[in-house]
């Protein structure tokens, strides 16, 4: 597996079609704006991150998420993507979850207006969730201890 730390990613699809990555302490935020930092990438782990980009996590496999934040201006975070797992993180853009399959989400705190709209499979124990219109058309949830 490959590791990338402490960098700053703007660019259009950093990361694109990566398999088998690492990705810790970095930064997707700058001014050339870049979008879709991870898209189509296989067996990802990110942690301690911060998303500041639009459509970071499209049409991904196998990703996991620990202690990332994804401010308001990272919109559409996931979308097309399965066997997701995201534990202690931060999920603020709008639309920050759909379409998505198998999904695995942990003491994360989610301000997210329409999340998780056509997702298959969500699973969320201790986490904290606004939004209007959530998990609208989604099916097999499970929650325990979501506020």
């Amino acid at each position: 597996m490959k590791l990338i730390t402490n960098k700053i990613f703007d660019e259009e699809r950093a990361l694109y079609g990566t398999d088998h990555l690492a990705v810790e302490n970095c930064k997707f935020d700058g001014p050339l704006d870049g979008e879709s930092a991870f898209k189509e990438c296989r067996h990802v782990q990110v942690s301690n991150s911060f998303f500041n980009l639009r459509y970071p996590f499209w049409h991904d496999e196998e990703l996991t998420i620990t202690n990332c934040e994804m401010t308001e201006f990272c919109r559409a975070a996931l979308w097309y993507s399965k066997d997701i797992q995201i534990a202690d993180s931060k999920l603020h853009g709008i639309k920050a979850l759909r379409e998505c399959k198998n999904v695995s989400m942990h003491n994360c705190d989610i301000l997210s207006p329409e999340f998780g709209w056509f997702t298959q499979g969500i699973h969320m124990t201790n986490c904290n969730m606004q939004g209007e219109y959530v998990m609208m058309r989604s099916n097999h949830l499970t929650f325990s201890d979501v506020h």
